[in-house]
Formats: structure tokens, sequence, C-alpha cells
């Protein structure tokens, strides 16, 4: 289970990266969210040649260049280790300490927990699947609830959908059926992303963290008046 952390703890801070940097990796994570081939791979050499050209308009010559190189690689190597990690997809993990595990080596990740007997679930797993590929720095994973008992018990999960955020591995906040999000099933995803980017789950898109719109344009099925929150004590 993700550990607490002391309140007095604080994270080392992630150096800067050089804006032009930042704006070639930018188009790297976008070419990789934008993808639905999970082997594709941009040419390194494109990238680099467009590094290149920005540092050659700003006249950054020398070893300032061969910084800027360097920073482009590793961000590149962070993007591509994202990708290999799922990032960018919404996708179920059926095993328990796997659930753990991701959740808490993800600097931002959001787990659905689900039933699928409940309409309900099946309408946030439409709006997370919407949400995934914008926040590429983001893991978006939903699992089942009878596959992972302990966690049902240790996270106290009652009522379905509940949505779980973890920042740095630590449980942050939590929506609890569509009480938040207008009380009706044809909310908005809009309304759920709003809703998740207050509880800091949700980079906003810029850098490693682009924003990629791929909407989904399947319709939201119609409502099931009798379709109220799901009660795992029921």
């Amino acid at each position: 289970m993700p550990n607490e952390e002391p309140d007095d703890f604080i994270r080392p801070e992630t150096p800067p990266v050089d804006h032009r940097v930042a704006s070639v990796a930018a188009k790297l994570t976008e070419r990789f969210a934008s993808s639905d081939d999970e082997h594709s791979d941009p040419d390194d050499a494109d990238l680099f040649e467009e590094l290149d050209k920005e540092l050659e308009d700003g006249l950054d010559l020398g070893g300032f260049r061969e910084r800027r190189m360097e920073e482009l690689r590793r961000e590149m190597g962070k993007v591509r280790d994202m990708r290999e990690n799922e990032h960018g997809i919404y996708t179920e993990i059926l095993d328990e300490k796997e659930v753990i595990r991701v959740s808490a080596n993800e600097a931002r990740c959001v787990v659905h927990f689900y039933h699928r007997n409940f309409q309900r679930c099946k309408i946030m797993d439409k709006h997370l699947e919407e949400l995934a590929p914008r926040y590429f720095s983001t893991r978006f994973i939903r699992v089942f609830v009878e596959s992972v008992p302990w966690l049902v018990e240790k996270l106290a999960i009652k009522v379905l959908p509940c949505v779980i955020c973890f920042v740095g591995g630590v449980s942050k906040d939590r929506i609890i059926g569509f009480e938040e999000l207008g009380n009706q099933d044809g909310f908005e995803t809009a309304a759920l992303e709003i809703r998740l980017r207050v509880s800091g789950v949700l980079e906003k898109p810029k850098a490693i963290g682009v924003a990629v719109n791929k909407a989904n344009t399947s319709g939201i099925r119609s409502r099931d008046e009798d379709d109220d929150p799901f009660d795992l004590d029921g």
C-alpha cells in the first residue's frame, strides 16, 4: 500500500529544463500520446535537428548546446519510459500487488475502482478513457473491486464508482459516485477534468505533460432512473 509521508518530508525539486528543450520534448510527448501504434517511435534525428535549429536561432553555442542536447536525451528517455509504462492510455490492472506497486511508484495516478454490473462505472470509464491521452504524465487505471478485496477494505471503499487520486504514492483525494459531478449520468468530461485538477493529480498540460485531445466520439448511454450509487455493502 502506498506509504504516508511524514508532514515534514520535502521531495527534492526537479532540475529546471531549458524552455527550448521543453518545447521539443513536448512535441515528442504529443507524437507518442497521439499515436495509436504502441510500437511507434519518433525519429530521434528529427528531434535533435529541430533542437539544434532552435539553439542556433538563439545563438546558443559551445558547451551550452551540448548541455541542451543532453537535456533533450534525458527528456526523451522520460517520455519513452512513461510510454512503456502505459501512460497516455486507460488500462485495467487485474493483480492486486501490481495495483499497489503502480499507485505507489507513479508520480500521479488515477485509479477507478469499478464493478462490471454497474452502469455508472461504465460512464466513468468513458470519461477517464478520454482524459488519459490528454494528461500523458498521469497514469490512468481501472480495477475490478472483486479482484482487490484487501485494497477495498484498506481504502474503505463502500460506494461505486470510486476514483482515488494518488500523488507521489500517497492517496490525496477521491471522487465517490457522481454527486460532485452534477449528480447526473450525462455530466461533461470537463466536469470530471476540473475536479481531478483540483486534487492535483492532473498536471496542467505543458512541456512533457502536453495536452493531446483525442475526444471520444461515442455517445453516453441513456440514463437509468434507478441507477443509484452502487453500495458494496448492499
